[in-house]
């Protein structure tokens, strides 16, 4: 039997795992959905034990019953993301995840203040915002001062995975550029000076590429995962970038557009290029770099709505197919939590502009796809102005399934989209590093399956200013009703209730 190298990413609603061979073929798949508590307004967690890990022994065991020979793992997981752990990983509380929980806002701000916010830029090459983990950990010291008294070790989704598999205490040097401003992306090393401003007294996890392998799979893990003992185990990286891997997004130019529960973009850049609106992150490979976007909400907004109306996503989907661009005069801002990239704003809110009682079901849904192709539009032009035009977009992600959503985002955009063959996602990208770092050439693993090209009649143009204006126009309506949603919930204290 031929070696097969294994993939698993903890994803925001669900973990997904493949076994690869060396010649590209999956040959084995599993899947698990997952919960994600929202406890408090502005707050989004993840039980590290009860789902990541839960998760990852529910994959492994389904994948290693077919008796596949595993010749290498990576995983990948949702980031950055901060879970505070004692000496030993064990979890101290559920994980903070990235930029949809808003708690930080008070602590975004004093870091600013003190670092300064050009200094954090040139230096780190993101502005601090609810992406950045360095204002949660200062959060987590003011508001759970016990919890941060017996913090020990920082995880995230894939080092707490490969800590509970080889015991190793390191993270991939692409998750600790996001740990801002705790990461100096010119020396490709911690900012320990601003890492005691921080979070001091906290040990620093050893620095890694996603590529590089770090240790190999413990006879205590293997007894508990199936995993043979001594696999060896790469650091993994954020799940978007490991999904980037999956689709070939690795020469400058090359752009990743990730339909997902969050709409995330990640370009390829040639060299740092800091931008207010966007993160400048390490890249997945030695000593490389890239830009990259991401909304709020893409998928969980049209999930929303799915739930809302009571039909399937085939119904829904064929419905909206067969109404006009524009959604016969709808327009929605999809900032249903907050908004990321590029406003940066915690506290707008999703809008529907333009509603009458002749609008049913399927306007609404098209009109989802049509506000979050704008939002899509809208990152493209701050990226292109950041790091250059895009040579190549690739869609990937569930999203693209059914090709309605691909093609309005085509036709918002102007820009064609590659479609790959495999859309399996991070968990392939997770099987190409552990591939790659034993050697195999992964570069033919996953062909272009079609394009598709915009239609190139402008008919959005109109639509799109519309939506830049919407959102200035609303703002001060959106922050105000922002307020009453957390005093209604009993308001936001910092505490855990």
């Amino acid at each position: 039997m031929a070696d097969v190298f294994c993939g698993i990413d903890i994803g925001t609603s669900s973990s997904k795992g493949v076994l690869v061979t060396a010649e590209g073929e999956v040959v084995a798949r599993a899947s698990r959905a997952h919960d994600t508590a929202t406890p408090r307004p502005g707050w989004v967690e993840h039980d590290a034990e009860g789902v990541w890990w839960a998760d990852f022994l529910t994959l492994t065991r389904e994948l290693t019953a077919a008796g596949h020979r595993i010749a290498g793992l990576a995983v990948s997981g949702i980031g950055p993301v901060l879970l505070p752990a004692d000496g030993t990983g064990k979890p101290l509380r559920p994980a903070i995840l990235y930029g949809v929980d808003t708690r930080a806002a008070e602590e975004i701000g004093e870091l600013t203040g003190e670092l300064g916010a050009k200094e954090i830029l040139r230096r780190g090459g993101t502005p601090l915002s609810s992406q950045a983990v360095g204002p949660k950990l200062r959060w987590l010291a003011r508001h759970e001062p016990e919890v941060w008294a017996r913090t020990e070790l920082l995880l995230m989704a894939s080092s707490y995975l490969v800590h509970r598999l080889t015991g190793r205490y390191v993270l991939d040097h692409h998750s600790a550029s996001q740990c801002d401003p705790m990461y100096d992306q010119s020396a490709f090393d911690w900012a320990h000076d601003w890492a005691e401003v921080v979070a001091p007294g906290l040990r620093l996890p050893e620095l890694a590429w996603p590529t590089e392998v770090v240790g190999t799979v413990t006879a205590a893990a293997a007894r508990e995962t199936g995993l043979p003992e001594g696999l060896p185990v790469t650091a993994g990286t954020v799940d978007a970038w490991a999904e980037a891997t999956s689709v070939g997004v690795r020469e400058p130019g090359d752009v990743m557009v990730m339909y997902g529960t969050t709409m995330f973009l990640i370009q390829v850049i040639a060299k740092p290029a800091p931008h207010p609106a966007l993160w400048t992150t390490s890249g997945v490979y030695p000593g490389t770099w890239s830009l990259a976007a991401g909304m709020a909400t893409s998928g969980a907004v049209t999930d929303w709505l799915r739930k809302l109306v009571g039909a399937d996503f085939t119904t829904l989907v064929a419905e909206a197919a067969s109404v006009p661009a524009g959604s016969r005069g709808l327009l929605l801002l999809p900032y249903f939590a907050g908004e990321r990239t590029p406003i940066f704003d915690p506290s707008a809110r999703g809008i529907v502009a333009g509603l009458t009682l002749g609008h049913g079901r399927a306007e609404l849904y098209r009109a989802a796809l049509e506000g979050i192709a704008y939002g899509v539009r809208h990152n493209l032009e701050v990226m292109r102005a950041a790091g250059g035009p895009a040579r190549r977009l690739v869609a990937v992600g569930g999203g693209t399934q059914g090709g309605l959503w691909t093609r309005i985002v085509s036709d918002v955009t102007g820009e064609a989209q590659v479609v790959p063959a495999e859309t399996v996602g991070a968990a392939f990208g997770d099987a190409m590093l552990a591939a790659g770092a034993a050697g195999v050439d992964v570069t033919g693993w996953n062909p272009d399956d079609h394009v598709v090209h915009p239609s190139g009649d402008g008919v959005y143009d109109d639509f799109y200013a519309r939506y830049r204006e919407l959102y200035r126009a609303t703002v001060d309506v959106a922050h105000f009703l922002a307020e009453q949603q957390v005093t209604a919930a009993g308001g936001d204290d910092g505490k855990r209730g």
